[in-house]
């Protein structure tokens, strides 16, 4: 399913806009060829969407037989165009070694590009590879920085994760303040995570004892 133009910023003006918006129509009613010549029209012309769009068709051989190394010249425009969603497919080719020489820390420069535009997937990723060490030196202060900016734009994992933080502490990093754990971990809940909804049940069942065992 290729990218629609709220999925990134503000695209070039008419025609390209409208070459875009009509290539998507024809792509959703299965007009592969259509929406194939007009991806690539508009990707000539500049439209970021467009180009993204037209790799991923390029990419998976949609109205064309797959053209792997025309994609990537594609992707590489759009991503180099500023759309955050290109820059995270990269930093994932990178991660996986999908089309390009697999380079962890390829990765980790691509999605945190991504990260700074404010793309939630590339937050968490980047995030979780600060937690772990992978292809950066293990940082849990900006694994943290990273994750509450994911969890703030709604990512329910990353809400969770936010919410260990806060229950367990982190020396150097940020105070134990159950309070703050437990709002994030209901946030988390919210979105159907059962892990977060028993660590919530679990936290406030403490918080009761507490109070019931100060006031005897």
């Amino acid at each position: 399913m290729p990218c629609h133009p709220r999925a990134s910023a503000p695209a070039p003006a008419q025609p390209a806009q409208a070459q875009t918006r009509d290539a998507l129509a024809a792509y959703e009613a299965g007009a592969f060829d259509t929406a194939l010549r007009g991806f690539a029209a508009a990707a000539r012309e500049g439209n970021r969407l467009a180009q993204f769009n037209y790799a991923m068709m390029l990419l998976r051989g949609e109205g064309t037989p797959a053209r792997p190394q025309e994609a990537l010249v594609w992707l590489r425009k759009a991503a180099d165009n500023q759309m955050t969603h290109a820059q995270f497919t990269f930093g994932d080719l990178y991660e996986r070694g999908e089309l390009v020489p697999r380079s962890l820390e390829e990765a980790n420069r691509w999605y945190e590009r991504a990260a700074q535009g404010g793309h939630v997937q590339a937050q968490v990723a980047l995030a979780t590879n600060y937690f772990t060490g992978r292809g950066v030196p293990r940082d849990y202060a900006k694994a943290f920085a990273w994750y509450s900016r994911a969890a703030s734009a709604g990512d329910g994992g990353a809400q969770y994760i936010v919410g260990s933080y806060y229950e367990r502490g982190e020396p150097g990093v940020v105070d134990k303040d159950i309070e703050q754990a437990k709002i994030w971990y209901a946030r988390s809940a919210a979105h159907g995570d059962p892990g977060a909804l028993a660590k919530l049940r679990s936290l406030l069942e403490e918080s009761v004892r507490a109070k019931a065992g100060g006031s005897m």
